[in-house]
């Protein structure tokens, strides 16, 4: 076999090799976006949806909703004002959930989410949370922030939910960048209704 042949064999197998860890490489980034796109459009694994408006109709079952909350590498008070509330099925309801940086220099941070019992998440709608946006606390400020959710009524055809009384929706806050390294660009602001305040 010629140098010639050689050659040319060794640039075919480094282009293929190319390639492959550059198509490696795109379906990495593009699992995370692809995941959290199915886990919205199917609530797997708890993820709840996104509505734009209220339900169509409303029945008479009554479903309680308990609130949770948590922080992960925030210096952050973290809290929902109500701990439970009784809800009839396609009622909209307000709930609020308060926020206060204790620590001595500004975040921002965003809110993951999720329902349990997980196959209730395709039937927890939101039509307003401050998970929909970043929120940035300075030092001692805090925040009242509000949700409107409703179950889709729907649930009630949903063999996994028969028998379901609870549901409940956790909320974990953690940072998104680096205050310290990132100039201040002013207050996020959050979604209509939010409320800030003084420290307590």
């Amino acid at each position: 076999m010629s140098d010639r042949k050689v050659h040319s064999g060794n640039t075919r197998i480094a282009v293929i090799c190319g390639v492959v860890v550059a198509g490696m490489l795109g379906l990495a980034f593009a699992a995370v976006p692809l995941y959290n796109l199915f886990c919205s459009v199917t609530g797997y694994g708890g993820t709840t949806q996104r509505a734009d408006g209220p339900a169509s109709s409303v029945l008479e079952r009554e479903i309680t909703v308990r609130f949770d909350a948590n922080t992960n590498g925030l210096g952050w008070t973290f809290r929902p004002e109500q701990r439970t509330v009784r809800v009839k099925i396609g009622a909209s309801t307000l709930i609020n959930y308060y926020a206060r940086n204790d620590t001595d220099s500004a975040a921002t941070a965003t809110a993951t989410f999720n329902v349990s019992p997980p196959a209730a998440g395709a039937y927890f709608n939101k039509i307003q949370c401050f998970c929909f946006t970043e929120q940035r606390l300075e030092p001692g400020e805090e925040i009242h922030m509000p949700v409107v959710f409703f179950l889709d009524p729907a649930m009630v055809d949903e063999d996994d939910l028969e028998g379901v009384s609870t549901i409940t929706l956790s909320y974990t806050f953690f940072p998104v960048r680096d205050e310290k390294k990132d100039k201040p660009a002013g207050p996020v602001v959050g979604l209509s209704g939010a409320d800030k305040s003084k420290p307590l």
